[in-house]
């Protein structure tokens, strides 16, 4: 089998015990295969958890786990020096959960920023510093981060600069009345032990397939209309009136950046080596919703992220 065929056929085997999120698990491989990290953002027991314990049993990786809370420390994620007499070395590194190939930062918005932080290094330079020394993290590295957008007491909103590390941030909605009663025969079956048979796939693959992604192509009028997108966010006021309302600070390099390599994802898993608007349009809203930054009109009529990423596309033509 190819890579691509590989990576289709993790991609249903997580769809299979992942009943009505299709679009969620597309995008976490989508994210995975950028190299990077994602946010997901749903109300409690919408499979939030499941999907990411899904895609690490489907894949020959290790995954941990951090639950965060208002008491956790930064050495808990990074992980700390301990003192051993019997040592040469007297003070041994003892690596944290952050040391894994997929990292769950469960409802990432419940610990201070102190410890929010911690991932920060890891996430965007793939090393951790303790103690005056660097450790490395493995080639396959993903902060798979989750939040509650309902509950905020005794929460730690996640400041623009740490949000901008998330190369998405992926909203998981309710499933379809036909889907919910899958889900329930599913988790029935599980409970009998019928469980679904994994085979897991090599986490080479994935590197693999980065590389044959780094050769898909981007036309200038694909690179200019994302460009454009970007550009509408920072000057809204040369598109749409409404949008200039609606708009205090659009998105940085960063976004643009995410908007070309999900793109050329998106085009390499449907088996085409150059990148089309479509591809772009299909990645806007999830690459874009939590770079922008409203204006207390845009509240305050209630206008969310969503909206106006759809005027911008209204908006901006293909050229």
């Amino acid at each position: 089998m190819t890579n691509l065929e590989q990576i289709i056929s993790l991609k249903k085997s997580i769809q299979e015990s992942i009943i009505g999120q299709d679009e969620v698990v597309s995008k976490i491989l989508i994210a995975l295969l950028t190299d990077s990290n994602v946010l997901l953002e749903g109300f409690p027991g919408l499979a939030k958890t499941r999907v990411i314990k899904s895609l690490a049993s489907n894949l020959d990786c290790k995954l941990s786990r951090i639950q965060f809370t208002p008491d956790l420390l930064p050495s808990d994620v990074t992980g700390t020096e301990i003192y051993q007499p019997q040592s040469e070395q007297k003070f041994v590194f003892q690596p944290g959960p952050i040391f894994s190939n997929l990292v769950l930062a469960d409802e990432i918005n419940r610990a201070p920023a102190k410890v929010q932080s911690a991932l920060l290094e890891a996430m965007e330079e793939r090393q951790v510093s303790v103690a005056g020394k660097t450790y490395k993290m493995e080639p396959l590295f993903m902060v798979l981060a989750t939040q509650n957008p309902i509950e905020q007491e005794g929460t730690y909103p996640l400041p623009e600069a740490q949000l901008d590390r998330f190369i998405m941030k992926i909203e998981i909605t309710y499933p379809s009345s036909e889907d919910e009663a899958k889900i329930v025969e599913l988790v029935r079956n599980e409970s009998k032990g019928e469980k679904q048979k994994v085979t897991p796939i090599d986490q080479k693959i994935v590197l693999e397939a980065r590389k044959e992604i780094n050769q898909v192509q981007v036309a200038p009028a694909a690179e200019k209309y994302m460009v454009d997108l970007v550009a509408a966010t920072r000057y809204p006021d040369k598109i749409n009136k409404d949008l200039a309302r609606w708009i205090n600070y659009g998105a940085s390099p960063r976004g643009t950046i995410a908007l070309d390599k999900c793109s050329r994802v998106v085009a390499w898993l449907d088996g085409r080596n150059n990148v089309t608007p479509d591809d772009t349009r299909y990645i806007v809203h999830d690459v874009l919703r939590h770079r922008l930054i409203l204006s207390y009109e845009a509240n305050a009529e209630k206008v969310s992220t969503g909206t106006v990423i759809d005027t911008i596309l209204k908006n901006v033509a293909v050229i």
